[in-house]
Protein backbone atom coordinates (compact mmCIF):
# COMPACT_ATOMS: atom_id res chain seq x y z
CA UNK A 1 0.00 0.00 0.00
CA UNK A 2 1.02 3.55 -0.86
CA UNK A 3 1.65 5.91 1.82
CA UNK A 4 -0.73 8.77 1.96
CA UNK A 5 1.65 11.55 0.31
CA UNK A 6 2.34 9.78 -3.00
CA UNK A 7 -0.99 10.73 -4.59
CA UNK A 8 -0.28 14.50 -3.88
CA UNK A 9 3.44 14.04 -4.89
CA UNK A 10 2.38 12.81 -8.20
CA UNK A 11 -0.13 15.24 -8.69
CA UNK A 12 2.27 17.90 -8.20
CA UNK A 13 4.51 17.06 -10.34
CA UNK A 14 1.92 16.34 -13.04
CA UNK A 15 0.95 19.96 -12.88
CA UNK A 16 4.33 21.58 -12.69
CA UNK A 17 5.57 19.31 -15.94
CA UNK A 18 2.51 19.06 -18.01
CA UNK A 19 2.75 22.52 -19.10
CA UNK A 20 6.62 22.28 -20.22
CA UNK A 21 5.21 19.45 -22.64
CA UNK A 22 2.03 21.62 -24.22
CA UNK A 23 4.05 24.77 -25.72
CA UNK A 24 7.14 24.21 -28.46
CA UNK A 25 10.29 26.29 -28.48
CA UNK A 26 11.04 28.27 -31.76
CA UNK A 27 14.61 28.08 -32.98
CA UNK A 28 15.38 31.13 -30.95
CA UNK A 29 14.41 29.80 -28.11
CA UNK A 30 11.58 31.77 -26.89
CA UNK A 31 8.67 29.41 -26.07
CA UNK A 32 5.85 30.29 -28.79
CA UNK A 33 2.57 28.14 -29.23
CA UNK A 34 2.21 26.03 -32.54
CA UNK A 35 0.79 26.90 -35.41
CA UNK A 36 -2.17 25.31 -37.27
CA UNK A 37 -1.13 24.75 -41.12
CA UNK A 38 -3.09 25.80 -44.26
CA UNK A 39 -2.50 25.21 -47.97
CA UNK A 40 -2.55 28.49 -49.77
CA UNK A 41 -5.00 27.37 -51.83
CA UNK A 42 -7.28 26.78 -49.35
CA UNK A 43 -7.30 30.42 -48.28
CA UNK A 44 -10.25 32.60 -49.05
CA UNK A 45 -9.92 34.34 -52.42
CA UNK A 46 -9.39 37.90 -50.90
CA UNK A 47 -6.12 36.51 -49.48
CA UNK A 48 -5.17 34.71 -52.46
CA UNK A 49 -4.76 38.84 -53.75
CA UNK A 50 -2.99 39.81 -50.93
CA UNK A 51 -0.61 36.64 -51.41
CA UNK A 52 -0.21 37.79 -54.98
CA UNK A 53 -0.02 41.37 -54.11
CA UNK A 54 3.24 40.72 -51.82
CA UNK A 55 4.19 38.47 -54.28
CA UNK A 56 4.55 41.60 -57.00
CA UNK A 57 5.64 44.14 -54.40
CA UNK A 58 2.50 46.34 -54.37
CA UNK A 59 0.36 48.46 -55.26
CA UNK A 60 -1.59 47.93 -52.30
CA UNK A 61 -4.79 48.88 -51.37
CA UNK A 62 -4.59 49.92 -47.50
CA UNK A 63 -2.20 52.70 -46.09
CA UNK A 64 -1.09 50.23 -43.42
CA UNK A 65 -0.33 47.84 -45.94
CA UNK A 66 3.17 46.32 -45.41
CA UNK A 67 4.01 48.19 -41.99
CA UNK A 68 6.28 46.46 -39.24
CA UNK A 69 4.26 43.76 -37.33
CA UNK A 70 5.14 43.58 -33.54
CA UNK A 71 4.17 40.28 -32.76
CA UNK A 72 3.17 41.92 -29.17
CA UNK A 73 0.84 38.75 -29.16
CA UNK A 74 3.66 36.10 -28.79
CA UNK A 75 2.32 33.93 -31.35
CA UNK A 76 4.47 33.85 -33.83
CA UNK A 77 8.36 33.24 -33.05
CA UNK A 78 9.93 35.73 -31.42
CA UNK A 79 12.72 38.10 -33.87
CA UNK A 80 13.92 41.46 -33.76
CA UNK A 81 11.41 44.73 -34.60
CA UNK A 82 11.02 44.94 -38.51
CA UNK A 83 11.16 41.28 -39.25
CA UNK A 84 7.26 40.67 -39.90
CA UNK A 85 5.08 42.73 -42.01
CA UNK A 86 1.58 42.36 -42.03
CA UNK A 87 -1.29 42.77 -45.22
CA UNK A 88 -4.98 43.08 -44.81
CA UNK A 89 -6.69 40.81 -46.28
CA UNK A 90 -10.41 42.59 -47.35
CA UNK A 91 -13.34 40.99 -45.74
CA UNK A 92 -16.52 41.35 -47.95
CA UNK A 93 -19.52 43.04 -46.23
CA UNK A 94 -16.86 45.24 -43.75
CA UNK A 95 -16.67 48.91 -43.31
CA UNK A 96 -13.37 49.05 -42.33
CA UNK A 97 -10.36 46.75 -43.01
CA UNK A 98 -11.69 43.80 -40.80
CA UNK A 99 -10.01 41.09 -38.87
CA UNK A 100 -7.90 39.07 -41.67
CA UNK A 101 -4.64 39.64 -42.29
CA UNK A 102 -1.32 38.23 -43.47
CA UNK A 103 1.89 38.70 -42.23
CA UNK A 104 4.63 37.76 -43.58
CA UNK A 105 8.59 37.10 -42.24
CA UNK A 106 11.78 37.96 -44.12
CA UNK A 107 12.55 34.33 -44.26
CA UNK A 108 9.30 34.26 -46.53
CA UNK A 109 7.22 33.13 -44.19
CA UNK A 110 3.29 33.83 -44.18
CA UNK A 111 0.99 33.23 -41.74
CA UNK A 112 -2.57 34.14 -41.57
CA UNK A 113 -5.15 35.75 -39.10
CA UNK A 114 -9.26 35.26 -39.55
CA UNK A 115 -9.68 36.64 -36.07
CA UNK A 116 -7.36 39.42 -35.47
CA UNK A 117 -4.06 38.15 -34.03
CA UNK A 118 -6.08 35.77 -31.81
CA UNK A 119 -4.29 32.82 -33.63
CA UNK A 120 -2.25 32.26 -36.93
CA UNK A 121 -2.03 29.70 -39.20
CA UNK A 122 0.87 28.66 -41.13
CA UNK A 123 0.64 28.92 -45.19
CA UNK A 124 2.31 26.73 -47.24
CA UNK A 125 2.60 27.30 -50.49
Amino acid sequence: MLPRFVPRVLLFCLAVLLPVGCSSTATSGSTVTDTATVKLSQLPAEALRTVALIDRGGPFPYAKDGVVFGNYEKLLPQQKRGYYHEYTVRTPGSRDRGARRIVTGQDGGIYYTDDHYKSFRTVLR
